[in-house]
């Protein structure tokens, strides 16, 4: 079964059409990567996936059920999302928002259990936030509320990790690191589709990659078959050294 299955989307934002008749199988148990210049649709893919934006045509669905049929808290307890730019307003403690993570599995009105404490600690320390635990998230730099909003989402415990340049704002250590967990999440039950800007990072941690580019998938393979000079020079317009 299909983690996810696309067949014939289109999308349109403000008269401008950005998918046509799009088709895409992802499987369980993979990390994918989408690749592709500026405006090619990557985040509006992210966003199609995860029920944000509706096409308005053909037909997603994440694990043979149609997208739209799932409630939201259904889809809570499955799909968690990273955005590039991860805002909070009120001044929450770190702590509090990486608890959000586990609101989806527990009822109304409950307080978290034992069981939800340990998780939201156990990422904490893989993520190496725990000493930022009681710093209210308004007051820390944008790296670190970058790390809290991965935080949040592993908490979760989603089957379908969904990032958008989720590492984008962080130094080297932190962005191979914070990758490096995310991978070790993956299994027979645990998939990852991942926006990345840099080439380089989706070769070391993806096991398929779909490059976009106005609109349209141009390759989709694994790392090794579609990381090839001639293909990066089809999509970006450049010549590389593999």
């Amino acid at each position: 079964m299909d983690l996810f299955a696309l067949h014939s989307v289109n999308f349109a934002f403000n008269g401008m059409e950005i998918f046509h008749n799009l088709d895409l199988r992802l499987a369980p148990g993979r990390f994918y990567g989408i690749l592709g210049p500026n405006g090619c649709g990557k985040t509006t893919l992210l966003d199609l996936l995860c029920g944000l934006r509706q096409p308005a045509g053909g037909t997603i669905r994440l694990k043979d059920k149609i997208l739209a049929d799932w409630s939201r808290r259904e889809l809570a307890r499955v799909i968690a999302l990273v955005p590039q730019d991860f805002m909070v307003r009120f001044s929450f403690t770190v702590r509090e928002v990486v608890e959000m993570g586990r609101h989806a599995h527990i009822s109304r009105f409950s307080s978290l259990g034992e069981k939800d404490l340990n998780i939201v600690e156990h990422v904490m320390t893989e993520l190496d936030i725990d000493g930022l635990a009681n710093r209210l998230v308004t007051a820390i730099s944008g790296g670190e509320k970058q790390r809290v909003a991965v935080a949040r989402a592993l908490t979760q415990e989603p089957q379908v990790l969904l990032l958008d340049e989720a590492t984008s704002n962080l130094d080297v250590f932190h962005s191979l690191s914070i990758l490096q967990v995310i991978r070790s999440r993956i299994n027979n039950h645990v998939g990852v589709v991942a926006v990345f800007h840099d080439v380089n990072q989706a070769a070391m941690f993806c096991d398929e990659i779909v490059f976009l580019k106005q609109g349209k998938i141009v390759f989709q393979g694994t790392v090794r078959e579609v990381m090839q000079p001639e293909i990066l020079e089809q999509v970006y317009g450049l010549r590389s050294l593999i």
